[in-house]
């Protein structure tokens, strides 16, 4: 099994990355299999509801000339999904929030690429905004009908300079038993697989209120 992580950080090994470790750290130890995908230092451009992906059907955003399209496939052929980000102000960061705009979207009108998969969502703060920016994430998940396994508290860990976040012993377990419980739904899952028959796929029902 494989999990894609995205780090949403512009800092490569900030502490984003180092929360995003712990709980690989967790994963390697179960024997999954993990990759680290940078995504906060690119030049990612916004969704602009063009609808070309729900047109075209290809698993492919029409915005070319960045790395979506190949992370929407690493995300397609991983069986669990990571999803870290720094807080600005009190959100994620506005790449990251770009780059998932794109990839769920296109996932999303391609017959749900992401859907059962697993899927958590960590979040590097120095003080404030951590919940709201921990909500954010998980939204993408929860619309695109992933198993989002749980820790003992929110997954949110405190730190400023790069690596202090080693420091919050709290946020350190929290991240340990995410990447716990996140190997553990995995297995489930695995296992499960050709013995219990999952749910069938509803068509989205739309409801507009202007009449």
């Amino acid at each position: 099994m494989k999990v894609a992580v995205f780090n949403g950080s512009p800092n490569r090994e900030g502490n984003t990355y180092h929360a995003l470790t712990m709980v690989t750290d967790e994963l390697n130890r179960e024997g999954i299999e993990t990759e680290i995908i940078h995504v906060g230092n690119k030049v990612i451009r916004g969704c602009t509801a063009c609808g070309g992906c729900a047109k075209n059907k290809n698993e492919q955003c029409v915005i070319t000339g960045d790395e979506v399209n190949g992370w929407v496939q690493n995300m397609k052929t991983a069986d669990g999904i990571i999803l870290g980000s720094p807080v600005h102000y009190a959100a994620m960061s506005g790449t990251m929030k770009s780059f998932l705009d794109r990839a769920f979207y296109v996932s999303g009108v391609n017959d749900g690429l992401l859907r059962h998969k697993v899927g958590a969502s960590v979040v590097a703060v120095r003080r404030s905004g951590g919940l709201p920016t921990f909500e954010q994430l998980n939204n993408f998940m929860m619309y695109a009908e992933m198993l989002i396994p749980t820790s003992n508290y929110w997954n949110v860990i405190h730190g400023r300079s790069p690596g202090e976040v080693t420091q919050d012993i709290e946020g350190v377990q929290i991240m340990r038993v995410l990447g716990k419980n996140m190997a553990w739904l995995m297995k489930l899952v695995e296992n499960g697989t050709g013995t219990v028959t999952p749910p069938e796929r509803e068509p989205k029902t739309f409801m507009s209120f202007i009449h």
